[in-house]
């Protein structure tokens, strides 16, 4: 069974949002078969969709794993719970912790309970910058472009973000 390259984004605005996302980061390096390559910095970046509520602090990953994704968002979850994320509340609202799927590989899947390429992470600077930061050449599977050129094209008037003042 081979190593799958996966792109994931992790961010939080509860509590402590970069403790958290550090812990999250921690929990998932060390869960069986995820092996952690590079990350990026941590930004702080504003609210998208559901705006009414404190801004995010947001990092990317790299990982090498040979889970499925299926397996790898079962990991994922189960970081996540442990840090008090529950089912239903605000769409895009409120977390201590979200760790999600960016890219496998060059996997291109629709299943009911996940999709990659991630569906809005073309729109979305705080998943894009941070991916550039770790390799600025992705290609998108189904775009077609690497993650610089779509994050060039972005219209951010909207998503300002900054790098956090404390290192990663």
């Amino acid at each position: 069974m081979g190593l799958h390259r996966v792109y994931l984004s992790v961010g939080s605005n509860l509590g402590d949002p970069q403790l958290n996302c550090s812990r999250g980061i921690e929990a998932l390096s060390n869960a069986t078969g995820i092996f952690l390559l590079e990350q990026s910095p941590f930004y702080e970046t504003q609210p998208v969709d559901y705006t009414d509520q404190d801004w995010f602090v947001n990092a990317a990953l790299l990982i090498e794993t040979p889970l499925s994704p299926k397996a790898l968002l079962n990991t994922s979850q189960a970081i996540q719970n442990r840090f008090g994320r529950k089912e239903g509340g605000i769409r895009f609202g409120p977390r201590a912790l979200d760790l999600d799927i960016i890219f496998y590989d060059q996997l291109v899947l629709h299943a009911s309970h996940l999709t990659i390429p991630h569906p809005r992470m073309h729109k979305r600077r705080f998943v894009l910058q941070p991916i550039c930061d770790i390799d600025p050449t992705v290609v998108h599977p189904v775009l077609g472009k690497n993650v610089q050129d779509i994050l060039n094209q972005l219209v951010t008037d909207d998503q300002d973000i900054r790098k956090c003042s404390s290192g990663y």
